[in-house]
């Protein structure tokens, strides 16, 4: 038996608040770094009649958005992310760890399970936080957008179409990131249990499970994440029929009757090299986090002993 290190053995006084601590500083590091790519994404899947707002392809998207408006423009609605990010993903990974520890410690097929559940209730509290700023944000993302300024923003829009338009998508959401979560974590569970079997401390097996596991479950939800962006932003159109689309049924529905099968693929590739880098760091920060918060808390709490081989 050899003392060592054990980072996922948080000290007793830690409780579920260094996950969510831990987690909120993941989720602030990885949506700030990767938003540029995301707002690329966005303006891939919105449905827009002016040619100066339809891309071909991510690298055209890039060319023109620089020549046109300025990669400045790519960082609009930055700061409405930012202040989501934080404790959405705090809620997030604090309901996994709470859920987790809920259904106990589980080994082969079940494993999957108590994960993917774990996942899914990660998902429908930290979107029920994140949906009002994820709304703001593609509101100020779309091409010749009004809004410069996050409160400017959510002023206008709660004026103009009222509380329901801060969660019109959240359904939607919540069929995207409920599978998108449950995969996430599922897919990144296994991998580490194969790369990394004692669990220790390594952030190159977090980063490659975290942005595997990313590029899957972004690549699965694609389709629905369309759906989403266009009623999240169906107030930015002059087009009554996606104005006056109040659900899945309805976005599904514009969608196929517009671009049929192809449109669901919209922003496909920028969905999926947004969340390969930004799943991989966000694992990444989160580990290491946990295990800066975990050495602090050791200096009030005596060293566990790990019967790690």
């Amino acid at each position: 038996m050899s003392a060592e290190i054990d980072y996922e053995a948080l000290p007793d006084t830690a409780g579920h608040g260094v996950h969510m601590l831990a987690g909120a500083l993941a989720g602030i590091s990885e949506h700030a770094i990767m938003f540029p790519v995301d707002s690329i994404k966005t303006r891939m899947q919105v449905l827009s009649p002016s040619p100066a707002a339809i891309y071909s392809g991510m690298s055209n998207a890039i060319t023109r958005i620089s020549s046109t408006e300025g990669l400045r423009t790519l960082w609009r609605g930055v700061a409405s992310v930012i202040a989501g990010a934080g404790p959405a993903h705090a809620v997030q990974f604090g309901t996994l760890e709470a859920v987790n520890d809920m259904m106990g410690k589980r080994e082969g097929s079940s494993a999957w399970v108590s994960t993917a559940v774990a996942g899914a209730a990660a998902a429908i509290t930290s979107d029920a936080v994140m949906t009002p700023f994820d709304v703001i944000k593609q509101r100020m993302q779309v091409h010749n957008s009004e809004y410069r300024s996050v409160i400017t923003c959510a002023k206008t829009l709660y004026r103009r179409e009222g509380l329901t338009a801060f969660y019109v998508s959240y359904p939607t959401t919540l069929l995207m990131t409920i599978p998108f979560t449950a995969v996430q974590f599922s897919v990144y569970d296994r991998t580490l249990n194969y790369i990394n079997p004692h669990r220790k401390y390594d952030p190159l097996s977090h980063i490659i499970s975290g942005g595997f596991a990313g590029a899957v479950a972004a690549a699965v939800t694609t389709p629905l994440d369309v759906a989403k962006t266009l009623l999240q932003t169906r107030g930015t159109t002059e087009d009554k029929e996606i104005r006056a689309a109040n659900g899945i049924r309805d976005a599904v529905r514009i969608i196929w009757k517009r671009d049929g099968l192809r449109g669901f693929g919209r922003g496909l590739t920028p969905r999926v090299l947004t969340f390969m880098p930004s799943n991989a760091l966000c694992w990444m920060s989160y580990e290491f986090f946990k295990m800066a918060l975990r050495l602090g808390g050791e200096q009030q709490t005596p060293p566990r002993t790990s019967t790690h081989a």
